[in-house]
């Protein structure tokens, strides 16, 4: 499946410790741009749905739509502006919109009128970092309504166990990742493989992302180039069944 970044809105502010090094405020800091002032985009809001000169959809069917990652979709900031980007969604019934969240505690208060038991073209994925934010976050994604559900265990810094939430049979995808940046906390592979496993034995699809810059691996650690992150963590099991 073909893939596209769709960001209506730019801008987060950090609730937890996964935040810490937030990859976003780093770029922001780079242009002296304040990311914790979360603005809609000019350009983009209605990206899926812009045509070419024939009339075509610029973005074709069968896309996955990585939806704010520049920010979070349920942020309180863009309550105003999410029906909009709902009714986009709901235009487009041939993509896949894959929504990642910190702030799973408000989906409840932020699902469009005609949501029912959700859209099947959605994918809600709840972020987390940690085994404390695990437990916090993950039961509200489990009792939400929703067709498709998925983990992002990202940053990962520290080992996190989701077996009591896989007996549920809900849970359709975990994507892990380690942390990227200068100062990175590290992120063990053991973690990884332990995520995997568990996404074996249910049934889920499982993701290796990013391996982070700080990853320790058999107990060597490894400094890993932003540039190769997403590589290396491509080939970690491209060797095993």
């Amino acid at each position: 499946m073909k893939g596209i970044a769709w960001n209506p809105w730019h801008g987060c502010s950090k609730i937890s410790e996964g935040c810490a090094n937030c990859w976003l405020y780093r770029m922001d800091g780079k242009y002296g741009r304040d990311t914790a002032a979360v603005t809609r985009s000019k350009s983009a809001f209605d990206l899926p749905l812009k045509k070419n000169r024939s009339g075509a959809y610029k973005v074709v069917s069968d896309t996955q739509v990585a939806t704010c990652f520049s920010s979070d979709f349920f942020i309180e900031a863009a309550d105003s502006w999410r029906d909009e980007a709902w009714e986009i969604i709901r235009a487009r019934s041939d993509l896949e919109f894959l929504i990642p969240t910190k702030r799973i505690c408000r989906i409840n208060d932020c699902l469009p009128r005609d949501w029912g038991e959700g859209y099947d073209n959605v994918l809600i994925a709840v972020s987390v970092e940690n085994q404390k934010r695990a437990d916090e976050r993950i039961p509200y994604l489990l009792n939400a309504p929703l067709k498709k559900r998925g983990i992002f265990a990202a940053p990962l810094i520290g080992r996190i166990d989701l077996s009591p939430y896989f007996e549920s049979g809900r849970i359709d995808l975990v994507s892990a990742a380690g942390e990227s940046c200068f100062g990175a906390r590290e992120c063990r592979f053991e973690w990884v493989e332990a995520l995997r496993e568990e996404c074996l034995a249910h049934g889920a699809v499982f993701r290796y992302h990013q391996t982070g810059s700080n990853l320790v691996k058999d107990g060597v650690r490894y400094r890993i180039p932003r540039k190769k992150e997403y590589e290396q963590a491509k080939k970690a099991f491209s060797e095993k069944t």
